[in-house]
């Protein structure tokens, strides 16, 4: 009987007797990996107090019935095992860690905070700045408190007018740490990389100052991509 590539559900073959068994199968792979959910990629002992729909993923040196089955995934299903062979990109929420993880072809590799709630956190802040006529100005948007900022990218959503010829930005005493000679037509963008991840203890605003003259108006889309580290939960 043929299967599905991707999550191998069986096909219901023409003209095939108890079609019923073939489709309540494929509805049992499709409610453990649709929001698939291990829980455990230690266990090396099958657990017979396993409930219906619970998945492991096997380890090397498993007993049996699993024995055979060291990188895949089995599931409980009518007192039995189901196998499911996962693929690269696939994620689960790993119980018995706390944590969310992806498959990357040769194992689960956790992508998000561990069990205590602790974990690096990417984040990109977007905000439109309307260009104020005048000098050097901050931002109203900051770089939040206790932040590392990889870098700031930008967009002039509306040209920036006035006698200038080009302009600069900066942050935190640095007027152009994230580049200068920009410009101000319509779709003129930055792409301003930290020269190594700087750390922002306070609230920090973006600093844009005109070069050889002065704004009038225009409009810029910022976006800030920065890294946060969360502490553990209350314990």
């Amino acid at each position: 009987m043929a299967n599905s590539p991707n999550i191998e559900l069986p096909f219901v073959e023409a003209a095939q007797a108890q079609k019923h068994v073939t489709v309540n199968e494929s509805l049992l792979r499709l409610d453990a990996v649709s929001q698939l959910v291990l829980q455990s990629l230690s266990e090396t002992v099958p657990p017979n107090d396993a409930e219906d729909g619970e998945v492991y993923a096997v380890p090397q040196g498993a007993q049996p019935p699993w024995q055979a089955l060291p990188g895949k995934l089995a599931l409980r299903s009518n007192g039995g095992w189901v196998t499911i062979t996962p693929r690269p990109g696939w994620q689960a929420w790993v119980v018995e860690l706390g944590a969310l993880c992806v498959f990357d072809g040769s194992g689960w590799v956790s992508v998000g905070p561990g069990a205590a709630g602790a974990g690096p956190r990417f984040e990109a802040i977007e905000f439109e700045h309307t260009v104020q006529s005048g000098g050097a100005q901050d931002t109203t948007v900051v770089i939040p408190a206790q932040s590392s900022v990889i870098g700031v990218t930008a967009r002039v959503s509306d040209e920036i007018t006035g006698n200038l010829t080009s302009w600069r930005l900066g942050a935190g005493g640095s007027d152009n740490r994230y580049g200068s000679g920009f410009g101000t037509a319509h779709n003129s963008f930055v792409r301003g990389l930290t020269g190594a991840p700087l750390a922002y203890y306070a609230d920090t605003p973006l600093i844009l100052t005109p070069e050889n003259g002065a704004f009038s108006g225009g409009a810029v889309r910022f976006v800030i991509h920065m890294l946060q580290i969360d502490i553990p939960d209350l314990v």
